[in-house]
């Protein structure tokens, strides 16, 4: 495994983060977690260098943070550092602030976390934030011995980013960034503002929701071909993000065993400048041809839909179809989900709006989705 220091903390965080957002579950249900394969997953990352753990208060409808406190058990809580989250949407006064930290270090039955974020900021809740005092709250927490490091997530553009970064001493951020996002939300130019401040960066949705991670579209096998390059999809993606100074650790979302393995020797021919400009020119050109019509990245923060629709299954078909040309197949699996779960059942309510950290237009989304399938 490889290592880098993470930001002005001095601690030595390794490269690839295991992000327990989408964990092996039980019959496709979110909220019921393959116990016994997500800590071997977990036990074996750790056991083979893996030292950043990341979870959050809503990860698998809140069971996400108990898993992780039951992997690190047996010794494992010495060889890991973990990250959670402060769900500031639930926090409409700072009390609830003291009660959810309490239950998090309860149910992740540790005596402190190493790394504590204010999730998901963007301009509207970080306002809130404001009001509440948080910044003071936060340092009480980590006077009290409850936390040790303190950063924020965030979704929103860079002008936002860059007030948050520079209204406190943080110790990290943690970004969406990948070789599509690269002028998305805080993008390449927040990366680096971070980096000169001295946050450590953490990224997360290095592969778009599995996006990048998948078979590649005809186009971007020919450029691949003609430019013999070998890597998986995957691993090329997570080499374009190690290859940037600026950026601590890179976080992955691993579901199965295979991926874990995958991502581990991934890390290990991990570098600093170790692609050359023509090669990343060339991913650039994959970039291009890999761009969807819908930016979803699976989150599901978005769920569950009040009428029964799976939005991030809508999206994930819809993306497939166009970016691989396959309209039927997708549509055949678009018309097999339940017919509660079909893009056709939005009836505008908007509360998926108001969730999602990409600020898409879900409804108008949905529609197309609806018209696109159903034509």
């Amino acid at each position: 495994m490889k290592y880098r220091t993470f930001g002005n903390t001095g601690l030595k965080v390794s490269v690839l983060g295991f992000g327990a957002m989408r964990l092996p579950t039980i019959d496709g249900e979110t909220g019921r977690i393959n116990e016994e394969e997500a800590i071997k997953m977990i036990r074996f990352a750790i056991d083979r260098g893996v030292n950043y753990i990341d979870t959050a208060w809503p990860y698998h409808d809140g069971n996400s943070e108990v898993l992780v406190g039951k992997a690190l058990k047996d010794g494992y809580r010495e060889k890991a550092m973990v990250a959670t989250k402060l769900p500031v949407w639930s926090v409409e006064k700072i009390e609830d602030a003291d009660e959810i930290l309490d239950k998090q270090l309860e149910k992740l039955d540790l005596e402190y976390i190493d790394f504590y974020l204010l999730h998901a900021l963007n301009k509207n809740s970080w306002a809130k934030m404001k009001k509440l005092n948080i910044l003071e709250w936060l340092e009480k927490a980590r006077e009290e011995g409850k936390i040790k490091h303190i950063g924020f997530s965030f979704h929103d553009e860079y002008r936002v980013f860059k007030e948050i970064v520079d209204a406190y001493s943080w110790d990290f951020c943690q970004i969406q960034y990948n070789y599509l996002d690269t002028e998305y939300q805080a993008g390449k130019k927040g990366l680096q503002y971070a980096h000169d401040k001295g946050l450590a960066v953490v990224i997360m949705e290095p592969l778009r929701g599995g996006l990048l991670a998948g078979e590649a579209p005809a186009e971007v096998k020919r450029i691949m071909k003609e430019n013999n390059i070998n890597n998986s999809m995957a691993d090329l993606a997570l080499q374009w993000l190690w290859n940037q100074k600026e950026i601590s650790v890179v976080l992955s979302g691993m579901s199965t065993m295979e991926q874990v393995k995958e991502n581990i020797l991934s890390a290990t021919f991990s570098a600093v400048n170790s692609l050359t400009l023509d090669e990343i020119d060339i991913i650039e050109e994959i970039a291009e041809k890999m761009r969807g019509p819908v930016s979803c990245t699976r989150c599901a923060y978005c769920m569950p839909c009040p009428n029964g629709v799976n939005i991030p299954e809508n999206f994930y078909l819809y993306n497939t179809a166009k970016l691989f040309d396959n309209f039927e197949d997708n549509q055949k699996r678009y018309h097999e989900m339940e017919e509660d779960n079909r893009a056709v059942n939005c009836i505008k309510c908007a509360q998926c709006e108001e969730l999602c950290p990409q600020n898409l237009p879900i409804m108008n989304l949905l529609e197309e989705v609806a018209a696109y399938f159903n034509g």
